[in-house]
């Protein structure tokens, strides 16, 4: 008989906040919802609740994936230092999946996906990926740029999206996870600050 594998899915580094339980490829409880500013306090009461209603203790869970951005300085700082905890406290494995890609994973359109996170004065942060088979994968490398010069750059055609409820499964179908092998040393995405100054002069 197959092993139930407990999985918990976190991403708190846009407006919408995104929680998810699974037992293998079954979604046990989810949460998902447009934050106005608290997701330091819906964060944990939320995990609690899914847990709680399914009867599964932090230290029953197998597996935790953190989206790490990039996005909101504060949200990301938030969903991965729980993360962190839980991980360390309970020796969880923990994997990293980009936020942009779980935007991405909400599209079933096969395409290219232009995942879009406003990161104000006309920049955004960005990540072009395609879509194949119901598959994804990165095409271009992550980037803080002008939202507009970059679509611009685009030659084929492709679908710009910029919220969505994930598609946990499809991201791990597709690969994209990547197993922390420090705990210590897990780390938010911003994108670097100097690279936004630079697009802004």
């Amino acid at each position: 008989m197959k092993k139930s594998l407990k999985r918990l899915c976190i991403d708190s580094a846009t407006k919408f906040l995104y929680i998810a339980l699974y037992d293998n490829n079954e979604c046990l409880g989810k949460y998902y919802s447009a934050g106005s500013n608290d997701h330091s306090v819906q964060l944990m009461i939320n995990i609690e609740k899914i847990l709680k209603n399914n009867k599964v203790k932090v230290s029953d869970l197998d597996e935790i994936y953190v989206g790490v951005g990039p996005g909101s300085y504060t949200g990301l700082r938030i969903g991965v230092v729980v993360a962190k905890m839980f991980g360390w406290n309970d020796n969880i494995d923990v994997f990293t999946v980009s936020s942009l890609a779980l935007i991405a994973s909400s599209s079933d359109q096969e395409t290219l996906l232009l995942s879009e996170i406003d990161a104000r004065r006309g920049n955004s942060f960005l990540g072009l990926y395609k879509q194949e088979k119901q598959l994804l994968s990165l095409v271009d490398s992550e980037k803080l740029v002008s939202l507009e010069e970059y679509k611009n750059s685009i030659k084929d055609e492709f679908v710009s999206i910029s919220f969505g409820e994930p598609n946990f499964i499809k991201c791990i179908q597709s690969g994209l996870p990547i197993k922390v092998e420090d705990i210590h040393s897990l780390n938010p995405n911003y994108l670097r600050l100097t690279e936004a100054e630079r697009n802004l002069t």
